[in-house]
């Protein structure tokens, strides 16, 4: 994701990937990997050393190479931060890895759940007494590791522009999921957040942060925390401000969740949209990722777009001046022409075709 990221904003970014399909689970046709979209792919068998020279050639051309390995395999691949910095002195070499390059896990197995549920963010997810809930693999993946790959490679650019040393970053999704934490655990502190999951504010413990189930079976979410947003949504459900106990008295938020519950039932999710939807209620139909596409919001600001027949989220953010390239879709195998794509990185058709011909280079 990370890759993709940079590629869609503007950099030249090449993926340099195993001869031999990578052991992921069930295959998948190359269209629906979407993650891979918007660059050219070449495979090298990085077992020869030819085509650890072919890297460090592409190395010394470039701004960041960013990895993914378990800490020290790089430098088992003779491509380690200390041969490719002596190469391009100006290089950044981003590091993304579950537990980071040192401390007791780090050359453990894991995925996004389980760092997550190292950082204390698993445990603060899910309803009142109801077990931890997994957010699908957006904090840890996601949000702690692609996208603070993201800001620290741009950074270190920025850096190596005004210095000329580049430098190693390691983007720990432990640590960037302990990051996203950081209000929560600032509230925590404080007493805001004093109960167990499910009973706080923003966990689904208020009546006014909620999802509420409508008469057709479908949700709407509700978060009208500020006063006047809750005024708000209890005047459009034609609820009496006067029947009501004070808002953050935690002991009534249970039966007033009721109320609003058997509120919320009686209209469908649609009718409840045409009646909140683009008020100060603080409100939004929960849609399904069939029909997100479809939302008139959604459509105005062309937040999805179509490649090959697969409907997937359009690049993000969005810049003034330097508008985002449309994506393209991610390459079969094979598809490239790697005399043209590595003509832009310095090498003869030649060498390609001699690379091709060792077999290190499919």
């Amino acid at each position: 994701m990370a890759a993709m990221m940079l590629a869609e904003m503007g950099a030249t970014v090449l993926r340099i990937d195993r001869i031999a399909d990578s052991d992921l689970g069930i295959p998948m046709p190359t269209k629906f990997e979407v993650l891979k979209r918007s660059r050219h792919i070449i495979r090298l068998d990085l077992k020869r050393p030819e085509a650890v020279a072919l890297t460090l050639r592409l190395v010394e051309q470039s701004d960041a190479l960013i990895e993914g390995f378990r800490p020290k395999v790089m430098e088992r691949l003779g491509l380690g931060p200390d041969v490719c910095l002596a190469r391009n002195p100006r290089l950044v070499f981003g590091r993304v890895t579950g537990w980071g390059q040192d401390g007791p896990l780090a050359h453990a197995a894991g995925h996004d759940l389980n760092y997550i549920a190292l950082t204390g963010a698993l445990h603060a997810i899910g309803r009142a007494g109801g077990p931890p809930t997994p957010p699908l693999n957006l904090v840890g993946d996601f949000g702690g590791g692609a996208l603070y790959l993201v800001v620290g490679v741009l950074a270190a650019i920025l850096a190596a522009r005004q210095s000329g040393r580049g430098q190693v970053l390691d983007a720990a999704m432990v640590d960037g999921a302990s990051s996203l934490m950081t209000s929560i655990y600032g509230g925590k502190a404080s007493g805001r957040l004093s109960g167990p999951r499910g009973t706080n504010i923003t966990d689904s413990g208020a009546y006014f942060y909620e999802v509420y189930e409508c008469a057709d079976g479908r949700y709407v979410s509700v978060a009208a925390i500020e006063a006047k947003f809750h005024a708000e949504l209890l005047r459009l459900l034609e609820i009496d401000p006067a029947t009501m106990p004070p808002q953050m008295d935690r002991s009534h938020w249970p039966q007033t969740k009721q109320r609003l519950a058997e509120r919320f039932k009686t209209r469908t999710r649609d009718e409840w949209s045409a009646l909140l939807e683009g008020t100060d209620a603080c409100f939004a139909p929960v849609l399904s990722m069939e029909e997100a596409p479809h939302h008139p919001h959604n459509r105005a600001r062309n937040l999805f777009v179509d490649l090959d027949g697969v409907s997937q989220p359009a690049p993000a953010p969005r810049f003034g001046g330097t508008p985002l390239r449309p994506p393209t879709p991610p390459e079969p195998p094979g598809a490239a022409d790697l005399r043209t794509v590595l003509a832009a990185w310095g090498l003869g058709a030649t060498e390609v075709e001699m690379a091709q011909a060792s077999g290190f280079l499919a």
